[in-house]
């Protein structure tokens, strides 16, 4: 199986929209060809924009825990030990390279990757890809 880091903005956009690459990759974590991983400030991330009007119309409130529920079954929680601090262009993000490095996943899924590959650390393997390149990468 194969351990990812799904960016918040993926979980938002798979949700706004019926068709595209962030919705199929809700599809393959919800079918196990993928696994989700989720630390403290990921989850936290999620829970708060539950309730925000993010989505539009296309999802009630429920239906968003619904699936938050649903991904939280068939994903691994991973605690993070280590700072590593990767010293990204926006902090807030620097939790999703730590989360991905605590929990070994094999990339992190966003809309945001110019901001995640500017990082000082070099990674090694982790990949940041678009929803669309992971799909194309993962199969």
């Amino acid at each position: 199986m194969i351990d990812l880091v799904i960016d918040t903005n993926v979980f938002v956009a798979g949700l706004r929209s019926s068709d595209g690459a962030s919705r199929e990759v809700l599809r393959r974590l919800l079918t196990k060809r993928y696994r989700p991983l989720f630390g403290n400030a990921l989850w936290m991330e999620y829970c708060d924009l539950l309730e925000r009007p993010v989505f539009g119309n296309s999802t009630t409130a429920n239906e968003r825990w619904e699936v938050l529920a649903a991904l939280a079954s068939c994903g691994r929680w991973t605690s993070v030990y280590y700072g590593w601090r990767p010293n990204l262009p926006d902090e807030a993000d620097n939790h999703l390279i730590e989360l991905a490095l605590a929990g070994s996943a094999e990339g992190i899924v966003t809309h945001n990757t110019r901001d995640l590959r500017r990082g000082e650390l070099r990674l090694g393997p982790l990949k940041i890809l678009t929803p669309s390149e992971s799909l194309e990468t993962w199969t």
